[in-house]
């Protein structure tokens, strides 16, 4: 019996990926333990357990940097939060420990690493996260998804791997009749994909909701992702107006892609990763509070390499819908975008993790 415990969470653009590990870990192992580790109130408390894994919460916070006062029970979270790692890591006595990022990585991390089990670290974005840069030294290796990453991390230590993403996204052309009927939309009129995240993005949906007007108004249809915030807002504008899907949340994400012609997203990570593997002409918003503006780095990075289209946060109630209905008529710049995203696509990247994981064992 193989045990490993993977910590992490936040957003879904940790969540996710460690799913991703994790299903290719017993795809290569079956008999191996998989224990996750998160933060208590957070997503991951009800996506992993979705997903037919246990996790265990640890009550860890983030640091607020907008309230400081916000911040006074942080040391007495931090310190609950290590002593209930270094417990855990002594019951499940994992033989490897994965960090994905996010505030339950820390305590675990540094429990593992107290009690000698070797570590790995998986970095998703272009730049790297303060929890993942000051575990790095302690780490075994570090997977990541951009190359030029030795200007945070050891250079000995990196394997490019890309972004683990669901399997179920590895092939969506086929699926475009089921999607179509899952969303009732027609297969005569082209498909916008609005994504946000996992948690919604104001500014994305604040233009939709001015632009959805215009948007089926000129021939086109809609399947919008709002979070939980924003469901009551998006769904009164679309009442009663066919060719709009309104959603909190959607679990069939290999359904949405197949059925976009054109996609307006923020820039996370995993977001990426998946617009690069289903080849979807995209244009991004980065939300510009990301630590360190990490999700401008990402976008920037597609666009040099023409593989997407960027419109400003600061701009996007005026510009994103012009752009959206630009690219929308433009089929061969939906062309150029999807060939040259796709080649950027790591489509065996959960498992090329999963085989450094167990190299550890």
């Amino acid at each position: 019996m193989t045990n490993i415990i993977i910590s992490g969470g936040g957003t879904g653009g940790h969540i996710y990926p460690a799913i991703a590990i994790a299903n290719a870990l017993k795809e290569l192992r079956p008999d191996v333990e998989i224990l996750f580790v998160g933060a208590e109130g957070r997503m991951e408390m009800e996506k992993v357990p979705r997903a037919g894994y246990r996790i265990v919460g640890l009550p860890i916070a983030g640091i607020d940097r907008s309230n400081l006062l916000a911040n006074v029970g942080f040391p007495v979270k931090l310190l609950r939060s290590l002593a209930k790692a270094r417990a855990l890591v002594k019951e499940f006595r994992p033989d490897a420990a994965v960090g994905v990022g996010g505030y339950a990585s820390g305590p675990l991390l540094l429990a593992a690493r107290a009690l000698g089990v070797p570590y790995l670290i998986q970095e998703q974005n272009s730049y790297a996260g303060l929890t993942n840069k000051f575990l790095a030294k302690g780490a075994r290796k570090i997977c990541v998804a951009y190359p030029g990453m030795e200007a945070f991390f050891p250079e000995e230590k990196l394997r490019l791997t890309g972004n683990p993403v669901r399997a179920d996204l590895l092939d969506v052309g086929a699926k475009r009749p089921a999607a179509l009927m899952h969303f009732g939309l027609s297969s005569e009129k082209k498909t916008l994909l609005a994504i946000g995240g996992s948690q919604g993005a104001r500014t994305l949906n604040e233009s939709l909701e001015a632009g959805l007007p215009q948007l089926l108004g000129t021939g086109y249809q809609v399947v919008w992702q709002t979070g939980k915030l924003f469901t009551d807002r998006a769904r009164a504008v679309a009442a009663g107006q066919p060719g709009v899907y309104v959603s909190e949340f959607i679990y069939e994400m290999d359904l949405a892609y197949a059925v976009a012609d054109a996609v307006v997203s923020r820039a996370g990570a995993l977001s990426v990763s998946e617009l690069c593997l289903t080849g979807k002409p995209a244009i991004f918003v980065p939300l510009p509070t990301a630590a360190e503006d990490h999700q401008t780095k990402n976008a920037q990075a597609l666009v040099s390499e023409g593989a997407g289209l960027l419109v400003p946060d600061a701009t996007a109630r005026q510009e994103l819908i012009p752009a959206a209905l630009g690219l929308l008529r433009d089929v061969d710049l939906q062309k150029k975008l999807s060939t040259h995203i796709r080649r950027l696509a790591r489509p065996n990247a959960a498992r090329e993790i999963a085989e450094e994981v167990l190299k550890m064992v």
